[in-house]
């Protein structure tokens, strides 16, 4: 969990270095002009964070199902070399297929230059373009369902188990297990940084002792 939780504060880190002082930049200068590279790589960046994000949500909801339902069978089914694999999934399938969108939109013909907001995205450069864009629509609605409508339906799935794991539902009202999953959803991300926060002190002793047993 330690390492999903390290993989998660550093997609953050990747996330906010990629948006936040581009926007500080454009929000007090008087001139809101980028170029056109640094506009491409800003949507990678922020595309990117977004799907390694849910990836990552959908990975730790995961691993905590496997711990909670299956206990006794966790360092059995979480060995380090299916943690490597699942760290993997996270973080290579987004920036791929990110990566995609990002050089089908900058191979667009662009019929103008003005982007009505303060970042760069992917709709306001379709938006743009004089030829058509239809390729570049149905590779985004794919890459949107792969990196977030499925993610999205793990975490639903995996918290529905837990939860029926837990308690027995037949008895729930069916408005009060509609909202439990979704307050799962929501409260996840929530406060995820204030739980990879509190870890810190044990995520760097785990660390440090990986490292000095691999290098020994």
């Amino acid at each position: 969990m330690y390492m999903f939780l390290c993989s998660l504060f550093v997609n953050e880190l990747y996330g906010s270095s990629g948006l936040f002082p581009f926007l500080l930049v454009q929000i007090l200068s008087d001139v809101h002009i980028v170029a056109a590279p640094l506009c491409f790589l800003q949507i990678f960046c922020v595309y990117s964070y977004g799907s390694v994000e849910f990836t990552n949500l959908a990975i730790m909801s995961y691993d905590r199902f496997v711990a909670i339902c299956h206990p006794l069978q966790y360092n059995t089914l979480m060995t380090s070399g299916r943690m490597v694999f699942l760290v993997s999934i996270t973080w290579l399938p987004p920036i791929l297929a990110v990566g995609g969108t990002t050089f089908l939109s900058s191979s667009l013909q662009l019929c103008g230059n003005v982007i009505h907001k303060i970042y760069c995205d992917n709709h306001s450069i379709i938006k743009l373009a004089c030829n058509d864009p239809r390729v570049n629509n149905i590779y985004e609605l794919v890459m949107t369902f792969l990196t977030v409508c499925v993610p999205v339906s793990v975490i639903f799935y995996t918290y529905m188990r837990i939860l029926k794991s837990r308690f027995n539902m037949s008895n729930v009202p069916s408005m009060l297990r509609i909202f439990l999953p979704l307050y799962f959803l929501t409260c996840q991300p929530l406060f995820n940084p204030v739980l990879y926060g509190l870890n810190m002190s044990k995520i760097r002793s785990l660390c440090k002792k990986m490292v000095l047993k691999y290098s020994s």
